[in-house]
């Protein structure tokens, strides 16, 4: 069984196709009319960063420099040996942002790249679409943050990948934000994808006929609640799934499925100094919108129906994310926390298939100057099967630095 997989964006963009796009943006930009009272606005930004660090024990070498659950062995020293130096430079970005005030609103966009190749650039340091996005008034369409996840809750860490129980997706879609500010609701029209996992099944050739298919786009929304301490938010989805069976065999393999999510986040703020970010997720069928995770859909065994012997199922699973971001001055700051997610795996998974995750960090961050940081961390993540009863954990300490530019024209 196979369902199609929606994912961070995998096609490799060339150097040059990125800068001739993010110049373009910003000669439309910067020769839009406007009224006589505002100007159109155009900057370039991003960051030039070094990550350097060592892993103590295993990963899979193409997320050496990261912590990514679902990348630990899955069985004793499937990627070797314990112990690596790691040095990446895959966090740098690139961007280019514009506003322009036109009779309808402001119109603003969004062209952001990272260098973290994923997919079919798994491992290599190469351009990478993060946001391709516009927004006029109350509309916005393109690829951006999902409204299902809320960015706000991702803690001030070193770390690329991220909490392990944290909605993180950017996906195309259409939205709709009729109250914007620190209150505002956001309704959006997403890409649908999901990815089944034919288990225990996999090599069999009836299951090599069924092909995933989404009849509607996914439905999201985001409502959150701000004041002066922070804010509450509650976010949900609705997803249809369906696989059909084209072999035309004693089996009818077809079916369908109905994905579903709530996710409730926070930011509270203690003083000036610290901010408690928090989020708790639960739903079926919605892996593909966590920040690393397994499939959405498994097989289970159909007893006494020999035409349809087994069906694909949604697989629960719960996330939470708790970070403490402490700032000790001006210039020193530390994020401390946790992260975990539960699957409550489908019956015809393998027993090694990814159940449960825990993710902890540690650090302290300094800049020097303004646009400029240093920091060092200590992290830690553990990895449970199915069934049959390994687990893994994994440490790391990483050193990192950071650049950061800006240049604006106009506004």
């Amino acid at each position: 069984m196979s369902i199609i997989q929606a994912t961070k964006p995998r096609r490799r963009t060339s150097a040059i196709a990125v800068f001739a796009l993010v110049i373009a943006a910003a000669s439309a930009s910067a020769q839009t009319p406007a009224p006589a009272d505002q100007k159109p606005s155009v900057e370039v930004y991003g960051f030039a960063m070094l990550d350097f660090g060592q892993n103590f024990n295993q990963i899979n070498p193409n997320w050496f420099d990261t912590m990514r659950l679902t990348k630990l062995p899955k069985s004793e020293e499937q990627f070797g040996k314990d112990g690596s130096t790691f040095a990446s430079v895959r966090q740098s970005r690139l961007g280019v942002r514009s506003s322009t005030p036109t009779a309808l609103g402001e119109l603003k966009t969004t062209f952001e790249f990272e260098l973290f190749g994923t997919g079919v650039d798994e491992g290599q340091t190469t351009f990478r679409l993060r946001h391709a996005y516009g927004e006029l008034g109350a509309f916005g369409a393109g690829q951006y943050w999902s409204p299902f996840m809320d960015i706000d809750v991702f803690p001030n860490s070193l770390e690329y990948w991220g909490p392990t129980g944290m909605v993180f997706f950017r996906n195309v879609q259409v939205r709709w934000m009729p109250i914007r500010g620190d209150t505002r609701l956001t309704l959006a029209l997403e890409r649908p994808g999901a990815s089944g996992d034919a288990g225990v099944l996999s090599d069999r050739i009836e299951l090599q006929n069924v092909k995933g298919r989404f009849p509607a786009p996914d439905l999201s929304g985001e409502y959150r609640m701000g004041g002066k301490k922070g804010y509450i938010e509650v976010a949900g989805i609705l997803r249809y799934m369906k696989w059909d069976d084209v072999l035309d065999d004693q089996f009818d393999l077809s079916d369908s499925a109905i994905g579903w999510g709530i996710n409730l986040s926070s930011n509270i703020k203690f003083g000036s100094s610290d901010t408690l970010r928090l989020q708790g997720v639960f739903g079926e069928g919605i892996q593909n919108y966590m920040n690393d995770s397994p499939v959405d859909v498994g097989i289970v065994r159909n007893p006494g129906n020999t035409r349809t012997p087994i069906r694909g199922e949604t697989i629960p699973i719960t996330g939470i994310v708790a970070f403490l971001d402490h700032n000790w001055n001006a210039k020193a700051s530390t994020a401390i926390g946790y992260s975990g997610q539960m699957n409550d795996n489908t019956e015809g998974q393998t027993p090694d298939s990814f159940k449960n995750g825990h993710y902890v960090l540690g650090n302290f961050l300094y800049s020097p100057v303004p646009n400029a940081m240093v920091g060092v961390e200590l992290q830690w993540g553990k990895r449970e099967n199915f069934s049959d009863g390994f687990t893994s954990d994994a440490t790391k300490i990483q050193v990192s630095f950071k650049y950061n530019f800006s240049a604006k024209i106009g506004g």
